[in-house]
């Protein structure tokens, strides 16, 4: 979940919040609790080490994380990642530094550079509550970059971490965990329709169509437990639904764009069409910026 164009005032204030639950086997998630600009986070427990998957959005969120995953893994090694370079995913990094060692690829650590000062000015500014918790935030580089994919042995338990952008972002990664369980960062949500941060002028690198091809890929993993950026955790259907949705409205969008319709009448037109599909996810307010991206 990237912002919408506001943060509504009622809305709680985006901490990392609750204990960790086990979903698989040595799999741990903090949930999101359905908050927006909360993310799940993830937080593997090997024999020898654990993986801290994501940290919530700032230097508060970040110390919260780690006070959680030191808890669980009792002075193992740690290591940090991120599913990609968004502000509540990884601009808590700060509270891992000299605690874990940090771990991204390239072209997300390439993006964070790119794009992360304009990305904290523009969260700031979505609401007091955010701009709150991004107090004090410092942009942090990694202790390790990789390219393609990174395997990380944590003692019984293997963390693949796998760079498949771009599409929600460049440096988009996913972590899958002994083979069949899957954290797809914003690549993935329940419930919720996914949002395309197409945000000239911070940002205009979406790749939509991509985003579905790569979500093939994902469904070719078979996972049996699926992690998604934001909502509940459940299994290989929330990437089937994304899917779904997102092919949807790249074909409704080809279709009236052929027929000359402007980009506004478009997207108001799938819009009242994907609400009543998906009458039961949130954010229907953002069905309208993947509609102006697949008209390209």
């Amino acid at each position: 979940m990237c912002p919408s164009p506001t943060v509504s005032e009622q809305a709680p204030p985006p901490r990392v919040q609750g204990e960790p639950v086990e979903v698989a086997p040595g799999v741990f998630v903090i949930a999101d609790r359905r908050v927006p600009i909360v993310p799940n986070v993830g937080i593997v427990l090997g024999a020898d080490a654990a993986l801290v998957i994501d940290t919530g959005i700032g230097p508060r969120n970040g110390a919260y994380v780690l006070e959680q995953a030191k808890r669980l893994t009792e002075d193992r090694p740690l290591y940090l990642t991120l599913t990609h370079f968004h502000p509540e995913h990884g601009f808590g990094a700060q509270a891992f530094k000299g605690e874990a060692t940090i771990v991204y690829n390239r072209a997300q650590r390439d993006e964070l550079h790119r794009k992360g000062a304009g990305y904290v000015e523009m969260f700031r500014g979505l609401s007091p509550a955010v701009a709150a918790e991004l107090e004090g935030v410092r942009l942090v580089d990694p202790d390790v970059v990789y390219t393609g994919e990174a395997e990380i042995d944590l003692g019984g338990r293997t963390a693949l971490l796998r760079e498949v952008g771009p599409a929600h972002t460049v440096g988009d990664q996913v972590v899958l965990v002994d083979g069949r369980t899957l954290f797809g960062g914003d690549l993935l949500e329940t419930r919720m329709f996914p949002i395309t941060p197409f945000f000239p002028p911070h940002d205009t690198d979406v790749d939509a169509g991509r985003w579905i091809d790569v979500l093939d890929d994902l469904l070719a993993l078979d996972p049996e437990v699926v992690v998604p950026g934001h909502g509940e955790v459940g299994g290989a259907g929330i990437v089937k639904d994304v899917r779904g949705y997102l092919d949807h409205v790249r074909a409704e969008t080809a279709r009236l764009r052929a027929s000359g319709v402007p980009v506004e009448e478009a997207a108001e037109t799938i819009g009242a069409d994907a609400r009543a599909r998906w009458d039961t996810w949130d954010h229907g307010e953002w069905i309208g910026l993947a509609v102006r991206v697949f008209y390209g």
